[in-house]
């Protein structure tokens, strides 16, 4: 229930100030994928498989999507070579976290499959200050691929989309062990805009680990009540003890293992770490991160939050 594939529920960092933005567009001078080339999206139907899809084919790149529907398996490495012959470059978002047990032998093992194959350039999804996901970048550096890790905070969406918006739109009541951190949450929409940014500008970022957030501090009790704000509801949100979260987790049938895995990363990614701003959609993009709010209007307006 994190940030990486945070495109379960965190979705879920380095430098505090805001790096000065060096461009508006990309250059598609260097080696990088320019338009009319092909990439391979895992988790093309997850929180940001679906929004890198879309914004590549925008940018003019042909999207191929890799899921289990499309016969492509992470844990199956028989079903990789079909889905990456004959790309140019991937984006490789898990559907478990990229620091769960067994990800960094995945996303190694396939990386280097990619290369054989052809595929140089590879994009990662990572999570902002999660110990457990250097191995899998690691990984992916070590693979001999072009590689850029995109290092995300929690996501924006993880609001709308996934466990935790059943929460809030059937009970009123968000429950999660965040106590009273603050995270900069950032919209998924960003981290495609820079995925592509980064496939087609060249070999500006090849070899770059990039480091996302959005423009706003907010603890999650703030964040429900924004969303409370705009929607007219009586939302909450409870802090509970990330021992009492893993608990719930195991009575709602989540695996022994994987729930000390979660519990482990919420325990170091929750202790206040990640309260501080990056810079890395003002550098790639030339822009402002989206603002919570914007998010916040949008959904609420689209009926997210409606019993």
């Amino acid at each position: 229930m994190t940030n990486t594939a945070h495109d379960t529920a965190r979705n879920p960092a380095r430098s505090a100030g805001q790096h000065t933005a060096r461009r508006t567009a990309p250059d598609t001078a260097g080696s990088g994928s320019a338009p009319g080339t092909t990439l391979v999206v895992t988790g093309a139907s997850g929180r940001t498989g679906s929004r890198v899809a879309r914004a590549a084919e925008a940018a003019g790149l042909t999207v191929r999507a890799a899921s289990r529907a499309t016969g492509f398996d992470w844990w199956d490495g028989s079903t990789w070579a079909d889905t990456l012959r004959g790309a140019d470059a991937a984006y490789l978002a898990l559907p478990s976290d990229v620091g769960a047990p067994g990800a960094a032998e995945a996303v190694g093992a396939l990386a280097r499959e990619a290369v054989g194959l052809g595929v140089r350039r590879l994009v990662l999804l990572s999570a902002r200050g999660e110990d457990q996901a250097l191995p899998t970048e690691e990984a992916l550096r070590a693979s001999g691929a072009d590689w850029t890790v995109v290092r995300a905070a929690w996501f924006a969406q993880n609001f709308s989309e996934g466990p935790l918006v059943a929460e809030l739109r059937e009970r009123g009541e968000l429950v999660f062990p965040a106590g009273e951190v603050r995270e900069p949450f950032l919209d998924v929409r960003d981290i495609a805009d820079v995925v592509v940014a980064a496939l087609t500008s060249g070999d500006r970022h090849a070899g770059r680990t990039l480091t996302l957030s959005g423009g706003r501090l907010l603890t999650f009790g703030e964040a429900v009540a924004e969303i409370a704000a705009v929607t007219g509801r009586p939302l909450s949100y409870r802090a509970v003890s990330t021992r009492d979260y893993g608990e719930a987790l195991a009575a709602f049938g989540v695996p022994p293992r994987e729930v000390a895995a979660l519990t482990a990363i919420f325990d170091t990614l929750l202790d206040g770490r990640n309260a501080h701003l990056s810079g890395g959609v003002e550098e790639v993009l030339g822009r402002a991160p989206r603002d919570f709010s914007e998010f916040v209007r949008e959904e609420a307006a689209a009926g997210t939050w409606k019993v």
